[in-house]
């Protein structure tokens, strides 16, 4: 039978080993101005349509290429997020490998964030 994982299968696997984040907390830290480092994974379109504030672009498709370069600090608290949730997953699984410490993806989202009534930036 193929496959023999899928998309589903992988994330949840990632969500073994990967702390989420509800939006309320993420808005609690913006809040109270906490220094975090939100990471955008989606693809360049899908981040030109609105995002979090502030948030940094880096789609997944290059993740691992581009964050060493342009996020040093392998202890920064670090929020992932893409539309649903599942890429951020995957991406904050990989970005432990990579020595990231303090990696949670947005549980839900973008999609999650818009929700629950978070800022946008445009």
């Amino acid at each position: 039978m193929f496959p023999s994982k899928t998309l589903h299968d992988f994330v949840q696997d990632a969500l073994t080993r990967v702390g989420e984040i509800l939006p309320e907390a993420v808005q609690r830290k913006l809040h109270h101005n906490e220094e975090i480092v939100l990471l955008d994974v989606r693809e360049g379109e899908e981040y030109q349509r609105g995002h979090l504030p502030d948030a940094l672009l880096i789609p997944r498709g290059v993740l691992e290429g581009q964050v060493p370069q342009l996020l040093r600090d392998p202890n920064a608290d670090i929020i992932v997020y893409c539309g649903s949730g599942m890429r951020s997953a995957l991406a904050c699984d990989v970005m432990q490998q990579m020595g990231y410490t303090n990696v949670h993806s947005l549980a839900g989202g973008f999609r999650a964030w818009v929700q629950f009534g978070g800022r946008l930036d445009h």
